[in-house]
């Protein structure tokens, strides 16, 4: 688990917000029967009344209800008005939060799920394509999976055969990201496609890996803010593989929800660490070079443009014995204090760490072997990966210990620059590796984002 931080907290939001002009089926039904126009005073509790609704804008039934406050006037994170509906009482009405609002746009130059915050609900699946299947069957595959996460991510219900799991919400930050795997060129005759930068990650002497987990033909990343929206998008994404592929393995994950801190803030891990401090950002000058593959001037294949190289890795904490521990003891593991991720240097979580302070006694303050010390990008000539990861927990083990940890998921234009080295160096000393395991890995090309009109991997499918 390297030391890096999210773009941005897992409790900022940087999603565009629904229209405030809504108008829901129930509504249009009663403004056909009656010229009459309903205000929030002489409305139902059962009808939902937008003022000054635009007839230009169409809602779904989804949208509105997860934008509309169900008692009063409902705000979103920019001040716009979202939606009205009646008080069921008397009472002083109390707007309800524009988290289900929050909307992720799909087609871009990048695909979604990369750079956005830290959702509180995440689902990894891979899939292998069925035996016969080939170029054709993926390309088709990926045009359902790209048509239906345009959909569910504005918060519309899937195409076809929609479950209504989360038709009362709204799409709360959902992204869906798809990737390939380096065993997909072989089965659909793209070989010659295949980029350098995926060949397999090399052994590393920390790994017990179960190879029914790892890898796959196929990956696809889901995060939401509402658990019923991320599992719809699931269940969803596995329905339209139909006949073309199936499962190879799941993982669930979690993260804390946006707004349960009092002020944002980088995530803890299930060690209780605040996890993620030096993560590269957007704003820095070279985080495109680092996170994505350029448009031109790069040895990988052309249709890699604008994307990125994701590492997947389930790894396992050994929380009976890191609790033991003391929280002094944890944190020279780590090289951060607990409390609030400040390097054991001195200052604050963002301040340098000092790697040459020593103590009264002439000791490193920071210990040779912290993990914080051996995951800095100028301990590692400038390696860097994104992280964004999600927490996980999968029941209890016949010892009573607890199947717990990270999902780990980092993103760099060339894992051979980003992961690679700094799992080697991990692997020689890192403090930490006592109390984790690394139990399946993954390795995807995830192609650039779709243009309007485009699916994602088209340019490799059709080209």
């Amino acid at each position: 688990m390297a030391d890096h931080s999210t773009p941005e907290t897992s409790s900022q939001r940087t999603t565009s917000k629904a229209s405030s002009k809504v108008t829901s089926p129930r509504e249009a039904d009663a403004e056909n029967a009656s010229s009459k126009k309903a205000t929030p005073e002489n409305a139902s509790p059962k009808e939902a009344v937008s003022q000054e609704a635009s007839p230009k804008r169409a809602f779904s039934r989804r949208r509105l209800l997860g934008t509309a406050g169900a008692t009063g006037l409902a705000l979103g994170a920019a001040g716009g008005a979202v939606g009205y509906a009646a008080a069921p009482s008397a009472e002083k009405a109390t707007p309800l939060t524009s988290l289900g609002a929050d909307a992720v746009t799909f087609h871009g130059k990048h695909q979604p799920g990369i750079t956005n915050a830290l959702q509180a609900l995440g689902h990894l699946v891979a899939f292998d394509l069925a035996a016969g299947a080939g170029r054709k069957e993926a390309a088709a595959l990926l045009r359902r999976w790209s048509a239906t996460a345009q959909r569910l991510m504005a918060g519309e219900a899937a195409a076809h055969d929609d479950t209504n799991i989360a038709r009362d919400a709204g799409p709360s930050s959902l992204t869906v990201t798809f990737g390939f795997g380096h065993s997909f060129f072989a089965r659909t005759g793209l070989e010659k496609q295949r980029p350098v930068a995926l060949d397999p990650l090399p052994d590393f002497s920390s790994d017990h890996l179960d190879k029914a987990r790892s890898n796959g033909d196929l990956w696809v990343q889901i995060g939401a803010n509402d658990a019923l929206v991320a599992f719809h998008a699931l269940r969803a994404i596995q329905k339209d593989a139909g006949s073309a592929a199936r499962v190879r393995w799941q993982m669930n994950g979690f993260n804390r929800s946006p707004g349960a801190t009092e002020q944002p803030m980088t995530a803890r891990n299930l060690m209780g660490q605040i996890d993620g401090t030096r993560n590269p950002k957007p704003s820095e000058s070279t985080f495109d070079q680092r996170i994505f593959v350029p448009a031109s001037g790069s040895a990988d294949p052309a249709w890699m443009a604008n994307g990125s190289y994701a590492v997947v890795r389930r790894i396992r904490m050994l929380l009976d014995d890191w609790e033991k521990l003391s929280v002094k003891a944890q944190e020279d593991v780590i090289g951060r204090k607990k409390s609030n991720g400040a390097p054991l240097s001195g200052g604050t979580e963002t301040t340098a760490m000092n790697l040459d302070k020593t103590d009264a006694d002439g000791n490193l303050v920071v210990p040779i072997n912290a993990h914080a010390r051996i995951t800095r990008p100028d301990q590692n000539g400038g390696a860097a990966m994104l992280r964004r990861p999600f927490s996980f927990h999968d029941g209890i083990d016949t010892d009573g210990a607890p199947d717990a940890g990270l999902l780990f998921v980092c993103w760099q234009a060339d894992p051979l620059r980003g992961f690679v080295p700094v799992q080697r160096k991990l692997d020689r000393g890192d403090a930490l590796s006592t109390f984790i395991r690394h139990e399946s890995s993954g390795l995807f090309a995830v192609p650039g984002g779709a243009a309007e009109g485009e699916y994602v991997g088209q340019r490799l499918l059709e080209g």
